[in-house]
């Protein structure tokens, strides 16, 4: 989680968050391809020279390694990566790092080379800096000494997008450009806005498009013989009304006053990158619901009751006696500690408690569970290990006895199941393989087909489909979803729920509405009396898009909100309006089939 979270493409390739907000904002379908590395390229050029394809000569970084960045550009940057399958015009490439890294300089050195190949106005800089703003005032001399290092590497910057808290001044615009060796038009000030989906807007105004059509030559691009225009006119007018309903919606959030408070309980909380996806998944649900949302973030262990020793143990929530504070009129049942065999993070050395960390877990335990009870909404992400379980556990719990909106993601989806067999089905040692190998009923287990000793790349990952059982009609989710019989979403996970307990637990009510292809493995869990209480094993965040919010997450945020059937019957217009019948998805995104790019 140093980098925060791992992003999952169609094709199973694990890569950076980046990619995410490329395919979230520009609505598009990206590869492992799009993803290139230091690791991709030298593997390249190695096993290029075993082949024998340098003919013996020296392997050196120039030319052959930047001559492979520049091949795997060009290669890539011809891939269709949207529905009209046409070969992309423009192609963005985002070179990450400092100049002067060691690691970035091959890439560096192969761009220097790539605005060469590509010839005059088919290639473009954009280079980033920030201005600080110190007692009041702009200082520019930072971004001077930036671009001096970036030219001396070769690379010419085009266009200088400033970063600042505050809006660029005329005097440091032209600070920038005299010292920059730029025109003033050149200097684009991107200052902080209420919402990153208000920057493109930010950047119109100041008139990138036209730099980006003039020093490109957009215009020039070869006519249709259709249209004698450079792009077709349904592709045109599409756009015009993507970017016509992305301004509507990015003006409306400031009108957006009644919030929806969501309650995050997960694991990596301290850095919250590590659910970048589900942030962004959340957002775009909240938008289409109208509402501004208010995430709090919970750390799953702080909702685990302190014991004498400072220790966490699995007990599911603190008794009522201990809510006295709290704004609901409902009572968290008081369960039993299990034993210290179990508990998660049990001390071994019999230290005695120090009473100052004894006070502030105290502390941290009521203001999580204040968090939690006063939440319109439960949300448990993914993660992996036992840390924290027990914490999720008994959030599970709450929002089930209290009807409180539930969505459980991937390992969500397990605690949710766990939670049910324990308390509902009476399994008491219910609980994953992943925590305890030597469990007594192992409601979740290891897929059987995932290698245990090689752990890099090898989960159940990208792509894959879920079909909606016979007798699920009245599924809230399936209704979402537009009524299909099958959907399709990304997935990376390693464990699944044991198909040996599916019988006792759908006999007890739990309802596993999606399975996969074969009907083997259980992809989607739901409880009928309840208002939303949802578990999907697939991560459906990897899917949602600015204007088509992934369903799961928009059903969740909307039984929160208290509109999921007025939101419900407008999906159902909708995906009536668009004749859709099969609910798959296709090449784009979230379960609905081919939206195309006027669709999200």
């Amino acid at each position: 989680m140093k980098h925060g979270e791992v992003f999952v493409l169609d094709d199973g390739g694990e890569v950076d968050l980046d990619l995410g907000n490329y395919e979230r904002y520009l609505n598009i379908t990206l590869t492992r391809e799009n993803n290139i590395t230091t690791g991709k390229i030298y593997q390249h050029v190695i096993q290029k020279e075993r082949r024998g394809d340098y003919l013996g000569h020296t392997v050196q970084v120039v030319p052959h390694i930047t001559d492979a960045i520049q091949d795997w550009i060009e290669r890539v940057a011809r891939i269709p990566v949207d529905d009209t399958n046409e070969t992309p015009d423009v192609c963005i490439i985002e070179l990450g790092g400092t100049v002067g890294d060691m690691e970035s300089m091959p890439f560096i050195e192969g761009l220097v080379q790539l605005r060469r190949r590509a010839g005059k106005n088919n290639f473009l800089q954009i280079h980033v800096s920030y201005v600080p703003v110190i007692g009041g005032e702009q200082k520019t001399k930072p971004t001077q000494q930036n671009i001096k290092s970036v030219r001396s590497t070769g690379l010419l910057p085009d266009l200088i997008a400033c970063r600042c808290e505050i809006p660029l001044s005329d005097a440091s615009i032209d600070k920038v450009a005299r010292f920059c060796q730029v025109e003033p038009s050149q200097v684009v000030g991107v200052r902080d806005m209420p919402s990153t989906y208000q920057v493109p807007m930010l950047l119109e105004q100041q008139g990138l498009t036209e730099l980006l059509r003039d020093i490109l030559h957009l215009d020039a691009a070869p006519l249709t013989p259709t249209t004698l225009t450079s792009i077709p006119i349904s592709l045109y007018e599409r756009g015009q009304q993507t970017w016509k309903r992305w301004k509507e919606l990015s003006i409306g959030l400031e009108r957006h006053f009644e919030p929806v408070n969501i309650v995050l309980v997960g694991k990596y909380t301290e850095l919250h990158d590590s659910y970048l996806s589900v942030v962004k998944s959340l957002e775009h649900a909240a938008m289409r619901c109208h509402r501004k949302l208010e995430l709090t973030w919970v750390d799953a262990s702080h909702l685990e009751r302190p014991t004498p020793s400072s220790t966490p143990t699995p007990s599911c929530a603190p008794s009522s006696t201990t809510t006295t504070t709290t704004t609901t009129s409902a009572t968290i049942p008081n369960r039993s500690t299990s034993s210290a065999s179990q508990r998660p993070h049990a001390l071994s050395n019999g230290a005695s408690p120090n009473p100052s960390q004894t006070i502030t877990n105290h502390s941290r335990y009521h203001a999580a569970w204040h968090a939690v009870i006063n939440a319109q909404g439960i949300l448990i992400p993914g993660g992996f290990g036992v840390r924290g379980t027990a914490g999720m556990l008994a959030a599970a719990q709450w929002a089930r006895e209290n009807h409180k909106p539930y969505l459980g993601i991937c390992l969500g989806m397990q605690i949710a199941v766990i939670e049910y067999a324990r308390h509902v089905c009476g399994l008491e040692g219910a609980t994953s393989a992943e925590f305890d190998d030597l469990a007594t009923d192992p409601v979740v287990m290891y897929m059987p087909e995932i290698d245990k000793a090689t752990m890099g790349g090898t989960m159940r990952l990208g792509l894959r489909p879920t079909r909606f059982q016979e007798g699920s009609e009245w599924s809230r989710l399936r209704r979402l979803y537009g009524g299909g019989e099958e959907v399709w979403e990304r997935h990376r996970h390693r464990y699944e729920v044991n198909p040996e307990y599916i019988g006792r637990l759908q006999e007890a009510g739990m309802h596993f509405v999606g399975k996969d292809e074969k009907g083997e493995r259980m992809e989607i869990v739901e409880l009928k009396d309840h208002d939303w209480f949802v578990g999907v094993q697939f991560h459906p965040e990897y899917l949602s898009r600015v204007l088509q919010p992934s369903k799961p997450y928009l059903g969740f945020v909307a039984a929160s909100a208290g509109v999921l059937g007025p939101v419900t019957r407008e999906l159902e217009l909708e995906v009536q309006g668009k004749n859709k019948t099969s609910g798959m998805n296709g090449d784009l995104v979230n379960g609905l089939g081919k939206l195309g790019l006027g669709d999200f």
